[in-house]
């Protein structure tokens, strides 16, 4: 994870909130690729669930709500966390990520009692600041569909089943957030609220609510696998009766394998979620109804969120029946969709290999950084012995830690498999370098200096973006920025393409430092204008090459002419 937070800041996909200022927790700003990058994953989110379904609208609400839809919905009253602090180390936890009732941190079971901590961001609208007028920044999307129900349904004339989405912001006061962007206080939320039939109302071939959350889970499972998502690393896991809450029927959270210490996380939940949202914002419930439900009596609601069924027939042949609907929510996090197709996307190869005369310096420097290991674990195993005769005064978080803060045992062990694997295990050498502890080994800098001038000849980092998803589609390069002829072809190129494809011009490096720079940030494609262009190459066969350009793929770098005229054909078709 750490290579793709280096990754996005130095290339403009992430930066840290307000860093000018010191940055607050976990506030990230959105760079010129990474908005691009976002944006595209809503974008694909939106085609997929609205404009490729007959069943489905859109909507945006705004994020300041009438404060009462937050007290109907439940979360004024129970939208919080159960928080521990553990007397050991001082690291707060939430009480329900626990294992084993252990502190994450250090292991210790010295914890205090749970306390709840509100999620909701308090705010005032209008000139006076009192109870009356406070409000909150909403903490999902689901509920502005939920009291425009009425309007969609009325305004479009939908029949049941349809669903609205929308995608926005929402905002948690999250008290342990991190993980790079995956836990954040403020966050881009795709959701859908799919209505349909209770099933007391189907009528015959009509599927019911199992079946169609049934089928909602597969479709978005298979959305990411469709974008790059490894399937190897997506599972879907169903909510154990426990974890429920008490309204839903069902719920199954499709969760990615992230990097590091994420491991297993949710990227998307889907949800039966009966006729509860509806039925709290309505007036004039039935009594057993809001028992089932646990609501309470809303008076303050003007009306009755229920649909009208004017295709129901009743077992006595009654026609017609008003209800209020059941939903199906998929709930996905486009911040947490994004970084998940990052991670995904990110990978390091050996392009070419170093002869062995050019690896010796490095195998020398190797073994000198591992003898001086050596002493230092020496050193380390009679610091850690000298603290543990000690006595009764050291606990057992303060050994842990000062052995740990001596380990070297990961670093020589990740150097002896790095270097026998070498050339092929390049990059493994330089990831040891970044390894904790290693800052404190001097000879690993004479290491990490000779393997960054191989990596930078041998390697290179690239983002595996699906095409649908790259910020950038394509690149155009002159090959020499010194001969305007060769320029204005290549500037005339990106203007022809910018109208259909997010397209740029480069002339700052040579050749091959263009094509590194643009695959770390997933250019699936760059075009490079020469002399052969312009019929004067040094091939015999230059002439009939005029009009034409070399267009380079990312994943394979394969390179083929394309006629000019025929550019944007050839890539809209490979861009799909």
């Amino acid at each position: 994870m750490e290579k793709i937070v280096s990754l996005c800041k130095r290339r403009g996909f992430i930066f840290a909130n307000s860093e000018i200022y010191g940055g607050i927790g976990s506030t990230w700003d959105y760079g010129p690729l990474g908005v691009e990058l976002k944006n595209n994953v809503m974008r694909a989110w939106w085609r997929s669930v609205v404009y490729d379904r007959d069943d489905m609208e859109g909507l945006d609400a705004a994020i300041l709500m009438n404060r009462l839809v937050w007290r109907y919905s439940g979360h004024e009253a129970t939208f919080s966390d159960p928080l521990v602090d553990c007397r050991e180390c001082g690291k707060r936890s939430r009480a329900d990520h626990l294992q084993d009732g252990k502190c994450p941190s250090c292991g210790s079971t010295d914890l205090t009692d749970p306390r709840n901590f509100n999620l909701m961001f308090k705010t005032t609208v209008g000139p006076v600041e009192s109870d009356e007028n406070s409000a909150y920044l909403r903490p999902e999307t689901a509920q502005g569909i939920f009291v425009n129900f009425n309007n969609v349904q009325q305004a479009m004339r939908r029949k049941l089943p349809f669903g609205i989405a929308q995608i926005g912001k929402a905002f948690r006061n999250e008290i342990t957030p991190g993980n790079f962007t995956f836990r954040t206080r403020e966050f881009e939320q795709m959701e859908i609220e799919f209505f349909c039939k209770p099933p007391q109302f189907l009528q015959p071939g009509e599927k019911n609510d199992i079946e169609l959350h049934a089928e909602w889970v597969e479709q978005r499972f298979g959305w990411y696998i469709k974008l790059g998502l490894d399937p190897a690393k997506l599972i879907k896991r169903e909510q154990t009766k426990e974890e429920l809450a008490h309204y839903a029927k069902a719920t199954v959270d499709i969760e990615y394998k992230f990097p590091g210490s994420l491991g297993y996380s949710e990227l998307e939940g889907v949800a039966n979620r009966q006729d509860y949202d509806l039925s709290a914002h309505s007036r004039d419930i039935p009594e057993e109804d809001l028992q089932r439900l646990k609501l309470t009596a809303n008076p303050d609601s003007t009306g009755k969120l229920d649909y009208f069924d004017d295709q129901f027939v009743s077992a006595d042949g009654k026609k017609g029946a008003r209800y209020i609907p059941y939903v199906i929510e998929p709930s996905a996090g486009a911040t947490r969709a994004t970084l998940a197709f990052l991670c995904e996307a990110y990978n390091e190869e050996l392009v070419s290999e170093p002869k062995a005369e050019e690896l010796t310096p490095l195998r020398e420097a190797i073994a000198a950084a591992r003898k001086s290991i050596q002493k230092k674990r020496d050193n380390q195993n009679r610091a850690a012995d000298k603290k543990i005769n000690e006595g009764p005064g050291e606990s057992h978080y303060s050994i842990l830690h000062i052995k740990e803060e001596f380990g070297f045992d990961a670093i020589d062990n990740a150097l002896e498999k790095a270097e026998a694997g070498l050339p092929q295990t390049l990059l493994d050498v330089e990831d040891v370098c970044n390894l904790p502890g290693a800052d404190k080994i001097e000879l690993l800098k004479k290491v990490r200096q000779i393997t960054g001038k191989l990596c930078d000849e041998y390697t290179r980092v690239v983002l595996k973006l699906h095409p649908q998803l790259a910020p950038i589609k394509v690149a155009v390069f002159p090959l020499k920025k010194n001969e305007p002829r060769i320029v204005e072809v290549a500037k005339q190129i990106k203007r022809d393409l910018q109208p259909v494809l997010r397209a740029v011009y480069d002339d700052t490096a040579a050749i091959g430092k263009l094509y590194r720079r643009q695959d770390e940030i997933g250019t699936p494609f760059c075009i490079t204008v020469d002399y052969d262009t312009l019929g004067e190459g040094k091939d015999p066969a230059a002439a009939s090459l005029s009009g034409t350009v070399t267009v380079r793929e990312r994943d394979s770098m394969q390179q083929v002419r394309v006629a000019i005229n025929e550019l944007e054909t050839y890539l809209l078709s490979k861009l799909k």
